[in-house]
């Protein structure tokens, strides 16, 4: 049985597994320092860390209260706009961005689906989490109460077709801990981060794609002439 696959940070076309982070977030604050705003967290996590690693666990659920299988993975970056977004279970399935073109890779369908990293993020959560945007060039931005040592906010896109409603954003100790998507279908996706390890040695080539053999590329807005890249 399959379900439709959309990352929570990025738009894509549907395709037939469940969600994969709509993802894909540095930070020169001490744990502990203070208890500094979200908003202030998050700028100095975009400012101070130019790479990192981690894990995640994700949940989607629709308006009638129906979820998707949880997912979890690992996700590595490094400023501006290189990335990799991996679920392992409870299916693989990959996003990578080498900074210029974005590869999403569905080894059931043996697909992968490539687009330029601009309109693939465009303005999104991935475009601050992974990029060097300005959070409020593209967001209306709003404070939420702390919960649970996690501090909070919310954060509206300007844009009225940027396919989500709003994102919130949980901080601690300077990292961010958690996200929560709402969108434009009334699915929340939720999504936890762990183990995030700031500024590692990351190698580029571990942004590059290549598709395997016998996988079918599927170019999207293609120029004329263009060959996809394989």
């Amino acid at each position: 049985m399959t379900a439709t696959a959309s990352f929570p940070f990025m738009r894509f076309p549907a395709l037939r597994k469940a969600a994969l982070p709509l993802l894909v977030s540095a930070l020169m604050l001490p744990a502990g320092a203070w208890a500094a705003t979200a908003a202030e967290q998050l700028r100095a996590f975009v400012s101070g860390t130019q790479s990192a690693t981690g894990s995640f666990t994700q949940t989607t659920k629709a308006t009638t209260g129906q979820g998707a299988p949880n997912q979890s993975g690992t996700f590595s970056f490094q400023r501006p706009g290189k990335f990799k977004w991996q679920v392992v279970k409870p299916y693989e399935q990959l996003i990578v961005s080498d900074g210029k073109q974005l590869y999403q890779y569905d080894p059931d369908l043996m697909q992968v689906t490539v687009r330029a990293v601009g309109e693939a993020i465009g303005s999104s959560p991935a475009s601050i989490l992974f990029g060097s945007g300005s959070l409020e060039q593209s967001f209306n931005v709003a404070p939420m109460p702390a919960k649970e040592g996690v501090e909070w906010l919310r954060a509206t896109p300007k844009s009225p077709d940027a396919g989500f409603s709003r994102v919130d954003i949980g901080f601690r100790d300077g990292l961010p801990a958690q996200l929560e998507l709402l969108d434009a279908f009334g699915q929340t996706t939720q999504v936890t981060f762990a183990n995030m390890v700031r500024n590692p040695a990351v190698s580029a080539d571990s942004f590059r794609f290549v598709a395997p053999k016998g996988v079918d590329v599927v170019q999207m807005n293609q120029q004329p002439g263009q060959a996809a890249p394989r």
